[in-house]
């Protein structure tokens, strides 16, 4: 069974809102989404190497990412109390983090050269290595989608899939390239 048909018959199952196949030709980048890495307003910049400058010049990664033809989109949404419900954003984000592997493994099995791309940041390590030593677990570091220079609102339209969930609901992206 192709991974396409397997997710689409186990999407809920595996906890995706949402995917789509698209090319990667089809995307968008741009500076300002690494201005806004720059800016630091995650809190990850120069802190670990799923961030800028760790995963290199937003002209590397593009190379990197444009290497590959095709990108499975994929995104999770999560329920939040209000707003302002940062707990649930946090644990939405960790569920997100958790599903990301198993969608992994799916593409491994057919596909040997893989870039996974997913939400902010790593946390895998209680302190990363960076910038002073190689990362510990390279094949599970899955850097952040922006940090490659991808605005997600333009890749969500491009995927056909929504950037918002509706009012109350935190929604993250992931994308592997192959």
């Amino acid at each position: 069974m192709s991974v396409n048909d397997y997710i689409a018959s186990h999407r809920e199952e595996l906890g995706i809102h949402q995917f789509a196949f698209i090319k990667t030709s089809d995307l968008i980048f741009s500076d300002g989404v690494r201005k806004l890495c720059e800016m630091n307003s995650c809190g990850q910049y120069g802190k670990t190497w799923a961030c800028p400058p760790g995963v290199g010049t937003l002209e590397e990664c593009k190379e990197k990412l444009l290497k590959y033809e095709n990108l499975f989109v994929f995104t999770t949404m999560h329920p939040l109390e209000d707003s302002f419900d940062f707990e649930g954003m946090e644990a939405g984000k960790a569920r997100h983090t958790q599903l990301c592997p198993a969608i992994v493994k799916l593409f491994r099995e057919q596909y040997e050269d893989l870039l996974i791309l997913s939400a902010e940041g790593c946390g895998r390590c209680q302190t990363c290595t960076y910038p002073d030593a190689p990362c510990r677990f390279p094949d599970t570091l899955y850097p952040s989608i922006e940090s490659y220079g991808v605005e997600v609102n333009r890749l969500a339209a491009k995927a056909g899939v929504n950037y918002i969930n509706g009012a109350n609901t935190v929604t993250y992206f992931g994308c592997i390239a192959y």
